[in-house]
């Protein structure tokens, strides 16, 4: 395995828990139907939730506290903010990176401080909610770490064998003997969990419009498009299989808001062609050797507005932050 391969592989290894320093590891998607816009967009106060796909990991400028969660002041959901004019006391970013949807109501600790139960931040006058999260808890970027140990498993055979590669290692691993789909399962349970959430943020904000954002793409459906980034050594069975899982998990996103009776933002259709294998003055996501000061397999500032947008078209606000 040469070089360059060896190198792309365990780039994508060391994605594997990159979304902030805590704790307990954190991990971040078919594209959901965006909610039906309102008549008018709605006014503030304005509170956001999430994992490190809300809070802007390594986006630069970080602000607020604790400074583990890695929020950034040109993230999404500030983006949307400033678009609706909403300031002071009626924004307020509870996101922190490496969320689950135990830190919604419980307090996450990370290498930067204790970030208080995000639902915190609600109340009763709270006239706008966004929530992005579940990757974590389906395990997403472990699977996409655990596809790179796979790919590494079976170069390595290859080479040594001199016998083709497995076609997609990273199915076989996540498929049980049974014939379930492990990654569905653990989608299947985030799904449960963020039911409980979106309950949770009804009765705690019952006036406010409550909108779940979707992931955006991160690789894109033709597997040759990676070659440049990812090399020939990521087999393309495996790109499908990824493409597919984070599809399944937005999918999931998009039921369970809908089952809730709040609105869901697709970002995945949005993303089209900005994937982590798009050229680095198009794509919205990072690639495992990301562009300097960013993080690996996360939005960089043009994601987030790509993201931005989405919200805003999707509150009836039009496309741009």
């Amino acid at each position: 395995m040469d070089v360059r391969r060896a190198g792309v592989l365990l780039g994508l290894l060391l994605t594997v828990g990159c979304g902030a320093a805590t704790t307990h590891p954190p991990s971040p998607a078919p594209s959901g139907t965006a909610a039906t816009a309102s008549a008018a967009p709605p006014a503030g106060p304005y509170v956001a939730l999430g994992d490190s796909y809300t809070s802007g990991l390594q986006i630069e400028p970080q602000v607020g506290t604790p400074p583990g969660c890695a929020r950034s002041g040109v993230n999404y959901p500030s983006l949307v903010a400033k678009a609706l004019g909403l300031a002071g006391g009626a924004f307020t970013d509870a996101s922190c990176s490496g969320a689950r949807t135990r830190d919604l109501t419980g307090a996450q600790r990370t290498d930067g401080g204790t970030n208080a139960p995000q639902l915190d931040a609600l109340a009763p006058a709270i006239r706008l909610v966004t929530l992005g999260i579940g990757g974590n808890d389906a395990g997403f970027i472990d699977v996409i770490g655990q596809c790179a140990k796979e790919s590494v498993k079976q170069t390595l055979l290859a080479d040594l064998t001199r016998t083709p590669a497995a076609e997609s290692p990273c199915r076989t691993y996540y498929t049980a003997e049974n014939g379930q789909d492990q990654v569905q399962r653990k989608v299947d349970a985030a799904g449960e969990r963020l039911a409980d959430a979106l309950r949770e943020v009804r009765r705690r904000a019952p006036q406010a419009k409550v909108y779940v954002v979707g992931y955006p793409a991160l690789l894109p459906a033709d597997a040759a498009a990676c070659t440049a980034t990812l090399g020939r050594s990521v087999p393309a069975g495996d790109i499908a299989f990824l493409v597919e899982k984070e599809r399944q998990l937005n999918a999931m996103l998009r039921q369970r808001a809908e089952a809730a009776g709040v609105g869901y933002v697709d970002t995945f259709a949005a993303s089209a062609g900005h994937d982590m294998c798009a050229g680095e003055s198009t794509r919205w996501v990072e690639p495992p050797f990301p562009a300097a000061g960013l993080a690996p397999v996360h939005p960089n500032a043009r994601g987030q507005q790509g993201m931005a947008a989405a919200v805003l078209r999707t509150l009836g606000a039009g496309g741009r932050p």
